[in-house]
């Protein structure tokens, strides 16, 4: 293989490292959002008197019911967006090994050619 081609593979590879750095922290953050909303759900659920809730920046109240079920809708786009985030990241960490060994079969190819 040629110069070219590692300088190719190499390039490929670390922008595949850039994208799990990327998936990475968006990982990170709906991980941490799924963990607030549960949050937000033990305390609509602990409720015994009036609920709030945010609307565009503004707080109204509003009955247990609608924000218990406006937390569980955020809650399940959450789940959504995190589940597609873990499968982008786990097709590239398979992606990025495979890469890596074609990476170190043609450096090890090259030494044995010299």
């Amino acid at each position: 293989m040629s110069k070219e081609q590692l300088e190719k593979l190499t390039a490929d590879y670390q922008g595949l490292q850039e994208q799990l750095q990327s998936l990475a922290i968006q990982k990170a953050q709906f991980t941490e959002q799924k963990e607030e909303l549960k949050g937000a759900m033990d305390e609509i659920e602990k409720a015994k008197g009036k609920v709030y809730s945010t609307i565009g920046g503004v707080m109204v109240e509003t009955t247990k019911e609608e924000a218990s079920k406006n937390v569980k809708e955020r809650q399940d786009s959450v789940d959504m967006r995190l589940s597609i985030i873990n499968k982008q990241y786990e097709d590239a960490v398979k992606k990025e090994k495979t890469l890596r060994a074609e990476i170190e079969n043609l450096v090890k190819g090259e030494r044995a050619a010299k």
